[in-house]
């Protein structure tokens, strides 16, 4: 089983792109995607064989998730349930057979760390959320989390200390992911350094692989042993990010 995830930047955008033909040939059961920046009526996307979800952001051309699955959902649910979190379309969650995949846009701290309080409060209220999920079978989770969590998951990680997306408290947030029992994917197979998912889009970063791993897949440790393979798709344009992905056996 197959599963992507890109944070698009703007689905519109990387549909003018000529990006169907990555969602057309990429062979994936489910393909998660966030920052929408859309309403589902404002967007052309037929993709046969997928059935699509959406959770929209309240307010237009902002945030929100998108899922596309060829496999058919048990049932799927919008948001955490929290009435703080839940007007911006950041977590979209289908439960399968076997397990619930998430996809989710984590909240950015923004520059001068504005929302940092925010974002502190959204870790520990998206841990408890997936936690909850996990009661009854093991969690997927997957997208923009909005971190690098260790100086190898950025290429300059000393000039950014402090800066958002690598601060002590959402470090720490990511230390509490994996702490509660879920699993860096790719860090399982990849250990080396310059490896990343966004780049600025200024002074030539991403030709010069000067970029952060900001996206990723966690999952629950009972689901480790079905893990076949998890990857960056680096030379997948279109966005600022690329997608990652991961396979699991049956």
């Amino acid at each position: 089983m197959k599963l992507i995830s890109w944070n698009v930047n703007g689905i519109r955008a990387v549909l003018r792109k000529g990006c169907m033909s990555f969602f057309e040939s990429c062979d994936a059961d489910v393909i998660c995607i966030q920052e929408t920046k859309a309403q589902p009526e404002q967007v052309d996307l037929d993709l046969p064989g997928y059935q699509a979800f959406w959770n929209s952001a309240e307010r237009k051309g902002y945030s929100g998730t998108l899922m596309l699955t060829r496999r058919k959902p048990m049932q799927i649910f919008p948001d955490m349930g929290i009435a703080e979190h839940d007007r911006e379309g950041r977590v979209l969650t289908a439960e399968f057979e076997s397990f619930y995949l998430t996809t989710v846009y984590t909240p950015n701290s923004q520059r001068g760390l504005t929302r940092l309080d925010y974002r502190m409060q959204w870790d520990r209220d998206f841990l408890s959320f997936v936690k909850n999920l996990e009661k009854s079978k093991p969690v997927i989770f997957c997208g923009d989390l909005n971190v690098a969590h260790k100086e190898i998951d950025l290429a300059n990680p000393k000039s950014n200390v402090n800066n958002h997306g690598f601060t002590p408290q959402e470090r720490q947030g990511f230390d509490n992911i994996v702490q509660a029992g879920f699993v860096d994917t790719f860090r399982e197979f990849t250990q080396g350094p310059g490896h990343y998912t966004w780049w600025s889009p200024m002074f030539h970063a991403r030709t010069r692989n000067v970029g952060w791993r900001i996206d990723y897949f966690c999952t629950s440790n009972s689901l480790l042993t079905r893990l076949k393979d998890a990857s960056i798709l680096a030379d997948v344009m279109g966005s600022d990010h690329c997608p990652v992905s991961i396979d699991l056996h049956e």
